[in-house]
């Protein structure tokens, strides 16, 4: 029985499969004052983690075969000191996540940018460190930006997401008897409602945890404010937020400096502590 062609049925087991899909992936943050959200995680961390390998495994192939893959040296071994004595703090937020195979590669091309995929494998492009001049602060900024999507499981949260929108687009056509150009228009005005905003929202989640995760390792974490100083200089917070799947950096700084009380008494412990 094919649940497009009943309409109501295929209603009801959308909003249950919506239902039974919300969790959340980790404890809340000093930075976002202990609030928690709830995520909607349709798909299996296992398929995301597979994907994601995958597509770690490519992009590390072809910039071996292009002989800008780096492993070792100054610059991998001081981001990657960074890691390591971030690691250990994902523990207060999940646990598990502080056994994760995380890894660092560094890509040797003038790119003003580092992602993550998910499981902690975090990939960084010297042109983020040269072009922008990092310190040490700067760069668990970054870091911990970045460790914060892979605890968060922001890219499993975006799959489902979307696969969710499409699903509720589907039932909404077949409800309405509407056509194809009605149900398309309805994805765009869903792509700018609800999409893009949602990604802006994971974005400044990840600067927030992330503010936390630094302070933890004892990083000093006002230096997410000259970091965004920076990036904006550097042209990476232009445009206009309303468009953009990121903040922007005015935006950014703000939320951040609003955080700052609450996540400067983690640092100060943790300078005391070393």
């Amino acid at each position: 029985m094919s649940l497009l062609r009943h309409p109501r049925l295929a209603a009801l087991a959308c909003a249950a499969l919506l239902a039974a899909g919300c969790a959340s992936t980790t404890t809340g943050s000093v930075a976002t004052d202990g609030r928690g959200r709830s995520q909607l995680l349709l798909v299996s961390p296992e398929q995301v983690m597979q994907q994601s390998l995958q597509y770690y495994d490519q992009q590390n192939q072809k910039a071996r075969a292009q002989g800008k893959l780096v492993t070792s040296g100054a610059e991998w071994s001081r981001v990657n000191a960074v890691m390591q004595r971030m690691v250990p703090q994902v523990a207060a937020f999940r646990p598990d996540a502080a056994r994760w195979p995380w890894q660092l590669v560094l890509i040797d091309e003038d790119t003003v940018n580092a992602h993550v995929m998910a499981g902690g494998k975090i990939t960084f492009y010297t042109g983020i460190l040269r072009k922008l001049r990092l310190t040490d602060d700067e760069i668990a900024a970054i870091m911990g930006h970045e460790m914060a999507h892979a605890l968060r499981e922001h890219t499993r949260e975006k799959i489902s997401q979307s696969a969710a929108g499409d699903m509720a687009l589907q039932i909404g056509g077949a409800l309405l008897g509407v056509g194809e150009g009605a149900v398309a228009l309805a994805g765009l005005g869903k792509q700018l409602a609800l999409d893009m905003p949602f990604s802006r929202h994971m974005e400044g989640e990840a600067d927030l945890y992330g503010l936390e995760l630094a302070a933890r390792a004892g990083y000093d974490p006002r230096a997410a404010i000259s970091l965004w100083q920076k990036m904006a200089q550097a042209g990476g917070g232009s445009g206009p937020g309303f468009l953009s799947t990121h903040p922007s950096a005015g935006d950014r700084m703000a939320s951040l400096q609003g955080a700052m009380p609450r996540v400067m008494p983690l640092y100060e412990q943790a300078r005391a502590r070393r």
